[in-house]
């Protein structure tokens, strides 16, 4: 199978497979036997490489779970930390976010939060101006979110000018980078946000290990409560392994990004040039974009036909997101954009796709849409 679906989970780097293979046992970091602290120290030596990559400070990393808890306790935590202080204001959010934070902000809606949509551009790329609009409009919102790059089209957002205004606005701003981390620069201290949520498995770590980084004023209330680790905004028993492991796929991603960014940009124009001709695809990505997807939307066919086709060929791609509970439903982004009533295809790449795992795609992909087309 030729996987085109990195952007949903992309495979274990070899030096990650080993070290994995060779660590030995891990104590409790929190015990204060000799044991425990060897832990603390893999720990703390974890979060100081994670944070020279990603431009904070370590005492600003919580490690979490993955992405989805991270940006749980950011957008939960920051709004039950203004609703605490006495001052409930609203959540911006724009309507292209992927399913964590949307599924978050619906709940926090149901328990009372007031939340202001911003609208997208026909290529996913959100209105800044009405995020500023909306960060004040009928008194000060309590925080912001907003991705770093589209999970499904690519299209880099306006994080200067969205970070500018909250900034002005005195409101929180949260930037989901899980799936920007390790194909775009991100240097935290620079982006003007109060938090930022990333994950391992999008750039060749372990699953189930992601990290929230909170800057020293941000005010956040603990989703968990426990032992008071981290700042105590993350109670419970800390993975040192994971952490390790995240660390140095962090560390490889960030020193190959500008040759891979590269490798992979070429690969998608090519993949963007051969099916732009063919009849009835469009391109829905602009730049500036994510240089290992490819999106594009077919007429006349159902996703899941075009999905199901290519899994047959022996394609591994995506109509979306993969975190909806594996349940086919009409992408809310592509809606986001105008469309409906098409087959959204996402093909993202990673460091294992090669040149001749594109052209392979490419020989299938006509004779998939038409097979789709023809299912309808």
């Amino acid at each position: 199978m030729r996987l085109f679906d990195h952007a949903a989970a992309t495979s274990m780097r070899p030096s990650v497979q080993r070290a994995l293979a060779e660590a030995a046992p891990l104590a409790n970091p929190a015990s204060t036997h000799r044991e425990g602290q060897r832990a603390r120290a893999v720990l703390e030596d974890a979060r100081e490489r994670l944070a020279a990559v990603l431009g904070a400070h370590p005492t600003e990393v919580v490690l979490t779970s993955g992405g989805t808890e991270s940006i749980n306790l950011a957008l939960k935590g920051a709004w039950w930390a203004a609703r605490d202080a006495g001052e409930p204001g609203a959540l911006v959010v724009p309507v292209a976010e992927h399913h964590a934070t949307l599924d978050a902000v619906a709940w926090l809606e149901r328990q009372g939060a007031p939340v202001r949509w911003v609208g997208v551009d026909a290529h996913a790329v959100t209105d800044a101006e009405a995020v500023a609009a909306a960060l004040v409009d009928g008194g000060r919102a309590s925080v912001a979110t907003m991705l770093v790059a589209s999970n499904e089209v690519g299209s880099l957002q306006p994080v200067e000018a969205v970070a500018d205004a909250s900034a002005r606005a005195g409101v929180p701003l949260h930037l989901d980078a899980v799936g920007a981390l390790g194909h775009v620069p991100l240097r935290f201290a620079e982006t003007g946000a109060a938090l930022m949520s990333v994950a391992s498995h999008k750039i060749g770590g372990p699953h189930g290990v992601g990290a929230l980084v909170v800057r020293r004023d941000a005010r956040l209330e603990a989703l968990h409560h426990g032992g008071g680790q981290q700042r105590g905004l993350r109670s419970g028993t800390q993975d040192a392994l994971g952490a390790s492991l995240f660390a140095l796929a962090a560390e490889e991603a960030l020193a190959e990004l500008d040759a891979e960014a590269a490798r992979l940009r070429a690969l998608t124009e090519r993949i963007l040039t051969a099916a732009a001709a063919i009849e009835g695809v469009r391109l829905l990505v602009a730049e500036p974009r994510l240089p290992h997807i490819a999106h594009l939307v077919v007429e006349g066919a159902e996703g899941e036909a075009l999905q199901f086709l290519l899994d047959e060929a022996g394609f591994a791609v995506s109509n979306g997101s993969a975190c909806s509970a594996g349940v086919a439903r009409e992408s809310h982004v592509v809606r986001a954009c105008g469309l409906s009533g098409v087959a959204p295809l996402r093909l993202s790449l990673g460091r294992t796709t090669t040149e001749d795992d594109v052209e392979a795609l490419l020989g299938a992909l006509p004779t998939a849409v038409a097979r789709a087309r023809a299912l309808r």
